[in-house]
């Protein structure tokens, strides 16, 4: 796509976001209704699908960056799409209001399950940031041990999470006593509207539909985005951690306006906290095509940019656990908090990036 016009890359760009934004929506629909009738929702299968389908841009642009060489793109699209994923709980707390008096979202959702949630987000990060210490030979059959065990504290912490879904030894299993939606038996819950009103191969038929369609929208995404940001001069680690993580943050949006809209506070942070888990986890899908070692090439900015999504995650852990009650410039304390940090942080990157 180098040789195209650059408001043609922009246009494909643009097209790619908005192709990712609708499909988002339809994989969030009809996941709700394969859940049901195949029984996955309680199940760590199903965990897993609702992980990869949340997370097919990022998958879709992982293949494409690793299979072109373009390592720096996908290295930077999964850790900066972790600090901007987690920023998308600020849109959910400022614009997924119900009614006139409506506390913030921490103090809605919280629950110990989101907290443990939280907290494996935070293992992974320090995996990640432990790996890019690690020398670059270290490899064997294509992986190196930082990306397995990355992967496997992924894998545990569903199953923590799962177990914690059925009961935890405090008062009210872990759930806030006020809290109108306390944390479900699983990953997320599942809503009974879409599937009574959905056959279950018409559902399977609009999945694999739009997971092509947001495979085919994420590719065109990395590809058009990476020549347009080479076009005008902007580094391929800026604009991963950026405009293309946000582009790819998308279908959160979407899907977590819904699930707040419809009373279901702990789905919306649930699902960023756990896409959040498992994105590190394409470390491993990157070494295996590429065949190098992904985290011991990893660049400063990269390294800045895990230690910026901990610190945002750590500030909604807290909140989770204190529960403000107020709303400050619209939004609660915590979620005020994470935003001056994103965007100070940002303002960080920028400075590594041309020094």
């Amino acid at each position: 796509m180098g040789a195209l016009p650059l408001w043609l890359l922009v246009l494909i760009f643009v097209g790619g976001a908005a192709v990712i934004w609708v499909a988002g929506i339809q994989l969030s629909k009809t996941t709700d209704v394969l859940d049901t009738r195949l029984h996955l929702g309680d199940a760590l299968g199903g965990l897993i699908v609702l992980a990869a389908a949340t997370n097919l841009p990022e998958i879709a642009i992982t293949v494409s960056a690793a299979l072109s060489g373009s390592i720096d793109v996908a290295v930077g699209n999964i850790l900066g799409g972790i600090a901007i994923q987690t920023v998308v709980i600020v849109v959910l707390d400022t614009f997924g209001k119900r009614g006139k008096d409506v506390k913030p979202i921490t103090y809605r959702a919280a629950s110990l399950g989101l907290v443990l949630e939280a907290v494996v987000v935070i293992a992974v990060l320090a995996v990640v940031i432990a790996g890019s210490q690690l020398p670059p030979g270290l490899l064997f059959a294509r992986v190196t041990p930082d990306v397995l065990l990355i992967a496997a504290i992924w894998v545990i912490g569903l199953f923590l999470v799962h177990r914690a879904g059925k009961g935890l030894p405090w008062h009210q299993n872990g759930a806030a006593p006020d809290t109108t939606t306390p944390h479900p038996s699983g990953h997320r819950t599942r809503t009974r509207k879409n599937s009574t009103q959905m056959s279950t191969a018409r559902a399977a038929v609009i999945f694999g539909v739009s997971a092509v369609a947001t495979l085919i929208a994420g590719v065109a995404l990395e590809q058009a985005g990476d020549a347009a940001a080479s076009r005008i001069g902007l580094s391929g680690v800026l604009f991963g951690a950026t405009w293309l993580a946000l582009a790819t943050s998308l279908p959160e949006i979407s899907t977590g306006l819904q699930a707040v809209k419809q009373g279901d506070d702990n789905l919306a942070i649930s699902d960023i906290f756990g896409g959040n888990a498992f994105l590190p986890v394409l470390f491993l899908v990157a070494s295996l095509i590429s065949g190098k070692a992904v985290l011991p090439q990893a660049h400063s900015s990269d390294i800045y940019l895990t230690a910026l999504a901990a610190l945002l995650t750590v500030v909604y852990a807290i909140g989770l656990v204190f529960r403000p009650r107020r709303h400050v410039a619209g939004m609660g304390l915590d979620s005020l908090i994470v935003l001056l940090l994103y965007i100070i942080g940002i303002g960080g990157l920028v400075a590594i990036t041309i020094s």
